[in-house]
């Protein structure tokens, strides 16, 4: 899952750019509104962890730029205003979530969780498909009951498709999810991960549509 922080504080960016890394999500972080405004206007991204007290443009004018160009991507308002007014008015501008400053990262990465789900119009906590079973909390993947190791890309990756099952993702699209900025990509990386996934789950899960990208059959009983 990729993820936009924007927050401008240096000490909580690093922190949770680095804990939600080892969360297995996909983090790019910014520490602006204007750099935020046009990022999400360029680039596609899963969710959106967004500060109120930004330099250059306030958050809150991030958001309804957002959602006055049709955006749904889920937004998760963090910021240290506690007040009622504040949370209404976020929440009036398009915000899905909003967590007030101290905060615990793994109620943050439940909320993120739950946001995927809602978004996804999913409602169980694990996402499954014939024989396997993804749990994104425990970032644990089954085939047949029986545990498989992927790494966190394949983990990523196999979540994006399933979240998305019926639906062809293009590969520009997959990649971004896997990647953020200032990353050195190898033009067969995401080639490399699909391979993967195929010999450690078989090689009927993840069809590819040639010239447009990968998809997971929405019709659970095909073979």
């Amino acid at each position: 899952m990729r993820v936009l922080l924007v927050e401008d504080d240096e000490l909580l960016g690093d922190g949770l750019s680095t804990g939600l890394t080892q969360a297995r999500y996909t983090v790019d972080w910014l520490k602006d509104g204007v750099s935020a405004d046009q990022a999400l206007r360029t680039e596609d991204f899963d969710i959106v962890v967004l500060d109120l007290s930004l330099p250059k443009m306030p958050g809150i004018t991030v958001l309804q730029n957002l959602r006055s160009r049709g955006k749904t991507v889920p937004v998760l308002i963090l910021t240290a205003r506690e007040s009622i007014e504040d949370r209404v008015k976020g929440l009036d501008s398009g915000a899905d979530d909003y967590l007030t400053k101290p905060f615990d990262l793994d109620e943050l990465c439940a909320r993120l969780r739950a946001l995927q789900r809602r978004f996804s119009s999913r409602a169980a906590p694990l996402l499954t498909y014939k024989n396997i079973s993804l749990d994104p909390a425990s970032h644990a993947v089954t085939l047949d009951d029986k545990p498989i190791n992927v790494s966190r890309r394949e983990f990523s990756l196999l979540q994006k498709l399933l979240e998305n099952t019926g639906r062809v993702l293009s590969r520009e699209h997959l990649t971004q999810s896997l990647y953020g900025w200032g990353s050195d990509v190898d033009s067969n990386a995401l080639e490399v991960h699909i391979h993967n996934l195929r010999k450690k789950l078989g090689q009927n899960v993840i069809h590819t549509i040639r010239g447009v990208g990968y998809l997971v059959d929405k019709n659970k009983d095909d073979s």
